[in-house]
């Protein structure tokens, strides 16, 4: 094969930097936002954030100051302004292209968080923190009992084989062993358990269920009605209880329907997962992007502009870029302008973009708004995206993560699309609607006789929705409601 030096020419697509950054950006939650924005911030001495206070002060204090020497003042703004004057005639594209259909992902970092450890001769003080493990909570509290040396490192292997579910998860035989100490026997490991046991929450290090259950079962008051039968029933009869299986538990148990509803009550005010009682995550809050609230007969739409700071250039800065009296340092300020200028009109069509999306959205849905999820529309990307002449990629982005706060709650843009089901008069119904429909059939239900999918579907079939029973059983899993024979109850 011969090998030979060639000039072609050709044309190519590429993604600028620019084009990066306004894409990302579009993306990004309000939260992940401020995060970008307070880099930038930091980062970049020509932006600043706007400050209405401080604007009002400044305004101030400079028709004061051109009171009393307004040649100097005029002299130096007048300066500012043609530098910036100079550094605008820059080329620069009016618009971001942000409708384009490259498919980037972006990441965005997240802190990692850090630990205190103390000494262990140290008393501990718990902060309460949600962020604080099950394990760092019961060892805290082994901190505070008054166990020997031996006991306590037993409770730690314990609570070292503590899930996070609140249940041990090896046998007591392997705790010994893990031990490596000849003269310790089970029964020393048994009652450190037990003391465990005990800890809040009640019932954490469990073997089993009904262990679990009988511990919290434990700590009741000795009045309490039936306190002996719902303890028979958790020790031998679990298993029908948790089939509803009322008939054959009645007849195991000699129970009367009264006494037995009184027991399942009890049994259900007791905690099978303790662990879980113990939050060991940090609560994710939710800032809205959007705002839609009724004004007469109309649905207004707005941005929630107090959730991102608003940024301007420093003009100060801005105007050394031209009298630098060396290279680097103009360059230095003059590419943070350009920088700082096109993340400025990035968030602007960012905003552009994200209110126009909004606006459709509520159009769209406004019987939503009115009287609730029954009467929300089937809406897909593409029907967005052809009202705001944008690709399906854009608005993708464009409603991922961001919320819209309306009298209904605080929904993601993304809750308002949904595919659709015929309807015998012709039209569509939405599944969202569906499933809200679903959602009202079975709570109207007799909870001693519930309805079945097969069920539901039929009632659906006669208002004119036909739906097959798989698809019945998908969204009420999706609604996270059991089926019919785990919703009976005794009446």
């Amino acid at each position: 094969m011969k090998q030979s030096l060639q000039l072609r020419l050709s044309q190519q697509l590429a993604m600028t930097p620019q084009l990066q950054q306004a894409i990302r950006l579009l993306q990004l939650s309000t939260l992940e936002l401020q995060q970008e924005i307070q880099q930038a911030l930091e980062s970049n001495p020509l932006l600043e954030q706007e400050d209405d206070q401080a604007d009002v002060t400044h305004s101030d204090s400079s028709s004061t100051q051109e009171s009393d020497d307004s040649t100097p003042d005029n002299e130096r703004d007048n300066e500012v302004l043609d530098t910036l004057d100079a550094l605008e005639q820059k080329e620069m594209p009016d618009d971001l292209p942000l409708d384009t259909q490259w498919e980037e992902i972006y990441t965005a970092g997240t802190p990692s968080g850090t630990s205190n450890d103390y000494a262990a001769d140290e008393l501990p003080l718990y902060q309460g923190e949600t962020t604080a493990s099950l394990q760092d909570y019961l060892t805290w509290q082994a901190d505070l009992t008054p166990f020997t040396d031996t006991d306590r490192a037993i409770a730690t292997s314990i609570i070292d084989a503590v899930d996070e579910t609140g249940y041990l998860t090896v046998s007591t035989d392997d705790i010994l062993a893990g031990m490596g100490d000849d003269e310790l026997e089970l029964d020393e490991i048994e009652a450190v358990l037990k003391r465990i046991q005990r800890f809040d929450p009640v019932g954490v290090a469990a073997r089993d269920l009904k262990e679990c259950l009988l511990i919290q079962l434990s700590t009741f008051p000795t009045n309490t009605p039936y306190l002996k039968e719902t303890q028979l029933v958790i020790e031998h009869y679990l298993a029908l209880l948790g089939n509803r299986d009322f008939r054959q538990l009645m007849r195991h148990t000699k129970l009367r329907e009264e006494t037995l509803k009184v027991v399942i009550e009890t049994i259900q005010s007791l905690d099978p997962k303790p662990g879980l009682s113990i939050d060991t995550e940090e609560s994710q809050y939710v800032i809205p992007d959007v705002l839609v609230k009724k004004s007469g007969e109309h649905w207004q739409v707005e941005l929630n502009t107090d959730s991102i700071p608003r940024l301007r250039i420093n003009e100060t800065y801005a105007a050394l870029g031209q009298s630098a009296q060396n290279e680097s340092d103009g360059k230095f300020i003059r590419d943070n302008l350009q920088e700082a200028k096109w993340l400025i009109k990035s968030l602007e069509s960012r905003n552009e973009t994200l209110l126009k999306v909004a606006h459709c959205i509520v159009d769209t849905q406004q019987a939503f708004f009115e009287f609730g999820e029954e009467h929300m529309k089937p809406l897909v990307l593409a029907d967005i995206a052809e009202q705001v002449e944008m690709h399906e990629s854009t608005i993708s982005r464009v409603t991922t993560q961001k919320y819209l706060h309306c009298p209904r709650g605080i929904f993601e843009l993304k809750y308002f699309f949904s595919s659709h089901v015929n309807t015998d008069n012709g039209g569509e119904a939405s599944s969202t609607a569906i499933r809200a429909l679903v959602k009202k059939l079975i709570a109207a239900e007799n909870p001693a006789k519930p309805l079945s999918d097969s069920k539901l579907a039929n009632m659906l079939a006669e208002l004119g929705i036909q739906v097959a029973r798989r698809t019945v059983a998908k969204y009420r899993e999706s609604l996270s409601i059991p089926p019919s024979n785990q919703r009976k109850e005794l009446v």
